[in-house]
């Protein structure tokens, strides 16, 4: 299996719901730097896994729609608890359409999963993987 990744980062406020959160059920910032692996059994006809500028520009276009908001007052995320594991699917999910579209270029067609990590910190993080 071949794979490329691209980083990004996003910088978001929200607060969540639930005893488990201790004292992040109050408002707070999180920046969480965010890499988008992009993965194929075999190379495409110019032996790349996905046009990597393009998946840059996708994966930024996306955390750009996400940073500088409170998540909570997002209409997307009423209601929901916008945990790291959760915004990694929703930026894996995000990535996916765009493939399904053609924004990552004709090759990506060939693209069998896409995994997103999202970095809180040295220490801790989370990822979602998706096939497509």
């Amino acid at each position: 299996m071949f794979s490329v990744t691209v980083r990004d980062h996003i910088m978001i406020a929200h607060s969540f719901t639930g005893e488990v959160f201790g004292p992040a059920q109050k408002l707070h910032g999180a920046t969480f730097v965010v890499d988008a692996t992009f993965k194929r059994p075999e190379l495409d006809a110019d032996n790349i896994v996905v046009d990597i500028g393009l998946a840059s520009q996708e994966l930024h276009a996306i955390c750009g729609g996400l940073s500088y908001r409170n998540l909570d007052d997002e209409a997307d995320f009423a209601g929901i608890n916008t945990s790291t594991e959760y915004l990694a699917k929703v930026i894996a999910d995000r990535l996916a359409e765009k493939a399904a579209g053609g924004a990552l270029g004709a090759g990506a067609s060939g693209l069998t999963g896409i995994a997103v990590t999202l970095h809180e910190s040295h220490i801790a993080w989370a990822t979602y993987e998706r096939d497509l």
